[in-house]
């Protein structure tokens, strides 16, 4: 940022800072809101667009060289009139960063001049042609593609200190992706009675980011093909990362990869509870049980405030509804060895005494055993079982990916050309990450990494900006001010900096 444009910026955030500055407001005589005198007019010379950010994430892409290597792995066009695949892939990507969510919204790109002269672009390809390209994709080009994704990512997790490579952590599960259309290719229904899809997710706790997408059909148990794909996305980050962790739940106690996976890296998976096991948690003498002492989700930095009334708790009394309380938890372990194991494994127990209730009555007590195996004998039970329970931060991340990037829609009509939509999609989630991790003020890295799809498209994305081309630059004139305008500019400086490619 230029002296002349800094000044500016201080200046707009100034004026913002008054403008919300605590007043002794008076009681106003009207709402905020006021009935102005408004009209629309088309300016002659300023070509805008609404989501300025974009040029921020192409320009990454280009410093990655994901777009060259694009083309180079994933060759499924005999000629390139006009287009090349890097610029189908990147299409679709950059429709859902700038909030689209079909197919279709690609057309408020294509008419949108300004949104090609930002990204030098002399046309960009229509719906049509998009799903077309997606028909095109076979699964060796779908696993090529998620694997060129994978080795720019390894570039950006290059630039991140010596502590971010200490360790890295693994989880996976499986959704399911419901479908309202009837002629989709190996749609089926689910164990919920949903028609659709079963997608299986490989994700980096460290950062979010999915490494790995699986389409399946919709009957497919969640547990299907993931040791393939746990055993790739190992190799992928075994080289990076000092010491890798892989966590799942009951469905991904795949025991017999238990004992080669103990070579390579610590694992935690929940563990059906199987009436052998109930047994010996049963027998377990009373003074090996220690109790679970969980965190606080929070720390209040406030005064504590008044909680409010419990109106969910009220109306499950006032209905008779029955209800069951947690009054305690403990934790002990044993040695157990799988029936397909050589080897025997770390089996830690919680034991969740319960309460069942209905209305004011107390109907009797329950015990409920969790089970999780691992192959780990440095952390204590208690910290096996917060550890295993932190993979629950998944379920986010498949909620942003189905109702915030809305990845997981099926616009095409075959298991395949879904499956690489979902696959082209999910990157745009990525880049949220990758922008994230280039971010040089650790503190808005870790906001970045944890914020929700769609404020990091608000705060980041969503920029007015005019485009203007003049000599040799492209430049994006910012339009406005924002909270994040600083971190925006401050990392944008960084991306061009950069020399990866």
């Amino acid at each position: 940022m230029n002296k002349r444009n800094h000044k500016t910026y201080l200046r707009d955030k100034q004026n913002l800072r008054v403008r919300l500055a605590r007043k002794p407001y008076e009681d106003q005589p009207d709402s905020m809101f006021r009935d102005a005198n408004i009209h629309y007019q088309i300016a002659e010379r300023t070509r805008a667009i609404g989501f300025g950010g974009i040029g921020a994430m192409h320009k990454l892409v280009c410093k990655l060289g994901l777009d060259r290597a694009i083309n180079k792995n994933v060759r499924l066009l005999r000629r390139h009139v006009p287009y090349w695949e890097s610029d189908h892939v990147l299409n679709l990507a950059y429709n859902v960063l700038t909030g689209g969510t079909c197919l279709e919204d690609i057309e408020r790109l294509r008419n949108d001049e300004t949104y090609m002269n930002g990204l030098d672009a002399e046309r960009v390809p229509d719906p049509t042609t998009a799903g077309d390209f997606l028909r095109r994709f076979d699964q060796d080009s779908i696993l090529a593609l998620q694997e060129t994704f994978n080795e720019a990512r390894t570039k950006v997790w290059a630039l991140q200190e010596a502590s971010f490579r200490k360790e890295a952590i693994i989880d996976i599960d499986g959704t399911i992706a419901g479908t309202t259309g009837e002629c989709k290719e190996g749609m089926d229904i689910s164990y919920k009675g949903i028609w659709g899809y079963a997608p299986l997710i490989v994700s980096l706790a460290n950062t979010n980011e999915v490494l790995y997408l699986a389409n399946r059909p919709g009957n497919r148990p969640s547990s299907d093909g993931a040791a393939h794909w746990l055993d790739r996305s190992i190799d992928r980050v075994s080289p990076v990362f000092e010491q890798v962790w892989v966590r799942g739940d009951t469905d991904f106690s795949l025991t017999r990869n238990f004992d080669r996976w103990d070579d390579r890296v610590g694992f935690v998976f929940g563990y059906d509870a199987k009436k052998k096991l109930v047994a010996m948690a049963d027998a377990l003498p009373e003074g090996q049980w220690k109790r679970l002492k969980r965190p606080a989700r929070y720390e209040i930095q406030t005064e504590p405030r008044r909680r409010p009334e419990n109106v969910k708790e009220q109306v499950v009394k006032t209905r008779e509804f029955k209800k069951i309380r947690l009054q305690s938890e403990q934790v002990a372990e044993f040695e157990y060895q799988p029936v397909h194991c050589q080897k025997s494994y770390r089996m830690v127990v919680t034991r969740k005494n319960l309460t069942v209730e209905k209305g004011e009555a107390r109907l009797f007590d329950d015990i409920r055993y969790f089970f999780y195996i691992t192959n780990d004998r440095k952390k204590t039970a208690a910290e096996i079982v917060l550890f295993a329970n932190d993979r629950c931060n998944q379920e986010n991340i498949i909620g942003q990916l189905k109702s915030g990037v809305n990845a997981l829609r099926m616009p095409s009509d075959g298991l395949l050309s879904n499956w690489a939509y979902m696959v082209i999609a999910s990157l745009a989630w990525n880049m949220k990450a990758w922008y994230g991790m280039v971010t040089l003020n650790p503190t808005v890295r870790r906001e970045i990494l944890r914020m929700e799809y769609k404020r990091f498209l608000n705060s980041f994305i969503l920029i007015p900006c005019q485009i203007v081309a003049t000599g040799r630059r492209l430049i994006y004139r910012i339009l406005t001010y924002t909270r994040h305008l600083e971190t925006f500019l401050s990392t944008f400086d960084r991306i061009r900096m950069l020399q990866l490619a």
